[in-house]
């Protein structure tokens, strides 16, 4: 006869988690670390960019630099004549700028104080040149900051193309031969145009 077979024994039920003791702390979830880290880094960006210098301007690669000039004339946004050939003898900054744009906004200023301590009949003059914008809304944005020097529309953006210029502000400084001595990429300021055409006078000398 064959044996009988005995069924195995059910396995013990696993036991239960022991409550935790009296007094002691709870355990904090992973996922309440996580977003608390995250707001802490978020408000340190927040004061790092509100408390971080401006930009400024740098100088950048062109290939019109020790170049004569490409010809800058036209109508300006008072409805004058201008015409850069008129102004050899001085220096000229050539200034790309756009009233929607952020750091134009920033370096206006800069260029107000340029303005009025370059008045002389020698003195370095400055010239805008309307990028991508309207004549009454880059009328308003010089008006706003009281820049009065001339500043010509580029209704087809043939200057921007003459000069290379793909964003504003972007800011050229012509020699008093009509030649290219710098190019100047992001807001800039009146010390950094005064030292730049400083560099470029004493070169000469």
């Amino acid at each position: 006869m064959t044996a009988v077979q005995q069924a195995p024994a059910p396995a013990p039920a696993p036991a239960a988690p022991a409550a935790p003791a009296a007094g002691s702390p709870r355990r904090r979830h992973p996922a309440r670390w996580i977003a608390g880290g995250v707001l802490v880094v978020g408000a340190a960006l927040v004061v790092l960019l509100a408390t971080r210098a401006p930009e400024v301007a740098t100088e950048a690669a062109t290939p019109l630099l020790g170049h004569e000039a490409p010809a800058l004339q036209g109508t300006t946004l008072t409805g004058q004549r201008f015409d850069l050939a008129a102004l050899r003898g001085r220096f000229v900054v050539v200034n790309f700028f756009a009233s929607w744009c952020a750091p134009c906004q920033e370096e206006e200023p800069g260029l107000v104080t340029f303005a009025d301590h370059h008045r002389g009949p020698q003195d370095a003059a400055l010239v805008g040149v309307v990028f991508d914008d309207t004549a009454s809304d880059a009328r308003s944005f010089m008006a706003g900051d009281g820049a009065d020097w001339p500043a010509l529309s580029d209704p087809g953006g043939a200057l921007a193309v003459d000069y290379g210029v793909r964003a504003p502000p972007e800011t050229f400084i012509v020699s008093p031969e009509g030649v290219v001595v710098a190019h100047l990429d992001g807001p800039v300021t009146a010390a950094q145009l005064d030292y730049w055409i400083a560099q470029a006078a004493g070169a000469d000398t």
